[in-house]
Parts: structure tokens; C-alpha cells; sequence
């Protein structure tokens, strides 16, 4: 792109966003927003407050933040339990608890008769 180019089309951008910035201080919604701002600020002042102050004295969520957090302390610590899974093998009445997919005779039953068959064998789930 040429320079002339480039620089027309920046143009355009400008003026654009010109007319944007144009349209948005005439709107009454701006207005009232930047009145409401103004007077806060002016009565934060007044009383000597910073704006995290008055977030926190007007946050609902505080309370229940602090009487939550010691009750997820624990379950924040880590990843939940998996749950323990017992196989029994027909064939040679063999049993294997897991709590994962990792296990190696597992792993041996389900290359020998395939991953479904020994999904079959599953006897129980514990919790």
C-alpha cells in the first residue's frame, strides 16, 4: 500500500471516530454517568474514602466470602478422590481395585480381550 493510501485511509478512521466520540457527548446516558461520577469522587473526598473503601463497605459479598473460605479450605487443596473401581476377571477370578485407568494388570486384561469385555467385569464402584 502506498503512502498517499495509507494515509487517506487513517483519515477516514479519524474522522469516524470523531463522529463516534461526537455522538457519545451528546448522549443524555453519558452525561448522567459522568455527573454521577463526579459527585461520588466529590463525596469520597469530602469523607476522606478511596474508592477500594467504599467497594468494600458496599459489597454485599464479603460475609459470606469470609464464613465460606474456611469450610473450602480443604477441598481447595487439591483434586477430589477418585472413585475406587473393583474388577473381577471371570476366567481366573482375579480381582483388581483402582482408582484410575493406570493400573497394569488392567492394562494387560484390556490389550488381551479388549477394552469393553473387561469394562463388563466392573463389580462395584465406591465413592
Amino acid at each position: 500500500m502506498s503512502l498517499i493510501n495509507e494515509y487517506l485511509q487513517q483519515e477516514q478512521q479519524l474522522k469516524a471516530l470523531q463522529e463516534q466520540l461526537d455522538k457519545l457527548q451528546n448522549d443524555p446516558r453519558l452525561k448522567a454517568e459522568l455527573e454521577f461520577k463526579e459527585k461520588l469522587e466529590a463525596l469520597m473526598q469530602e469523607f476522606n474514602k478511596s474508592a477500594k473503601e467504599v467497594i468494600e463497605l458496599l459489597d454485599p459479598k464479603p460475609a459470606a466470602k469470609a464464613a465460606a473460605a474456611p469450610a473450602s479450605a480443604p477441598a481447595a487443596g487439591g483434586r477430589r478422590k477418585r472413585k475406587l473401581k473393583i474388577y473381577k476377571n471371570p476366567t481366573t477370578g482375579e480381582v483388581v481395585e483402582t482408582r484410575g485407568g493406570n493400573h497394569k494388570t488392567l492394562k494387560a486384561w484390556k490389550e488381551a480381550h479388549g477394552a469393553d469385555i473387561v469394562e463388563s467385569w466392573l463389580v462395584r464402584v465406591e465413592g
